[in-house]
């Protein structure tokens, strides 16, 4: 039942990976931008949930503050770090490097605050009860599911039905073809930011009701999203999607075959593996040289 019990929590964090991995594939798809400081989004949104509920505030205001934090902190990056330095033709190495930077300045910032250790939503939603013999689940496990599953519904039928979901798509396609239309193409990066962000936000509620937060947590984050980015094929949602899950499921069920040091690197033991062998990824096109 150990197995069981490990792919039953493996398919709890792949969906909050999912969530996470596809925002960032969403800007990343629309924009070019490698977006680093999306893990200090998901950062900021869980303590800030935090911050409420061990407070006393209702739960559904901490899920909107850290939804309009998340939010904010993606539209801030865009419009007051990128575009400054793709205004002034920086490439992609001046823009990682301000990312990281801004992502270790709001790591610093959250531990002098909190603190370096580990902090956790005292939540009914986490209480595991038994299941099936030694198989133990808390709600939280379902809620999961079912937030993943809405959010991700509710992005495909905008980005496929609503005007500015398909010229976001258009967008990560061809540029100029969006200004040929006379749509801005600094209003579709913006709303590219403040969606991929704004999907990180739950994920991060979610993981501060079960297993907790630290100010690092959102560099290990950043590495899962890049990872999902790559193995589901860059500029694919669904792709980032299905492998941010596939992901936590080989993080968990590692743990029955070997020691838990090994967890987070199962991940990246599979990035290589499709890098090596496949590295347009699971929906990704090959591009013939």
């Amino acid at each position: 039942m150990l197995f069981l019990q490990l792919l039953l929590g493996g398919l709890q964090t792949g969906a909050l990976y999912a969530l996470t991995a596809c925002g960032f594939a969403l800007i990343f798809g629309a924009t070019k931008v490698f977006h680093f400081a999306h893990g200090a989004s998901f950062t900021l949104a869980g303590y800030l949930f935090l911050l409420l509920w061990n407070n006393g505030h209702p739960a559904w205001l901490g899920v909107l503050a850290a939804i309009a934090v998340a939010t904010g902190f993606g539209v801030a990056m865009e419009r007051f770090v990128y575009r400054p330095i793709q205004r002034h033709e920086g490439g992609f190495f001046t823009v990682f490097v301000a990312a990281f930077g801004v992502s270790l300045v709001v790591q610093n910032l959250v531990g002098m605050w909190a603190g370096r250790g580990f902090v956790v939503a005292d939540s009914s939603l986490s209480r595991a009860t038994e299941v099936l013999p030694e198989v133990f689940l808390a709600p939280v496990f379902w809620v999961s599911l079912a937030v993943a599953a809405v959010l991700f519904l509710a992005l495909g039928i905008f980005l496929t039905r609503h005007p500015a979901g398909v010229a976001l798509r258009a967008l990560s396609q061809n540029s100029d073809l969006i200004r040929a239309y006379g749509l801005s193409s600094h209003r579709l990066s913006l709303l590219a930011f403040a969606l991929g962000s704004a999907l990180a936000a739950p994920a991060a509620v979610l993981t501060a009701i079960t297993t907790g937060m630290n100010e690092a947590v959102g560099h290990h984050v950043m590495l899962i999203s890049m990872a999902a980015t790559i193995v589901g094929g860059v500029g694919s949602l669904k792709g980032a999607a299905l492998a941010g899950l596939s992901l936590g499921v080989a993080e968990s069920v590692v743990l029955n075959f070997a020691d838990p040091q090994w967890a987070e690197a199962a991940s990246f033991v599979v990035l290589f593996g499709f890098i090596l062998f496949r590295p347009s990824g699971l929906f990704g096109h090959a591009v013939a040289r």
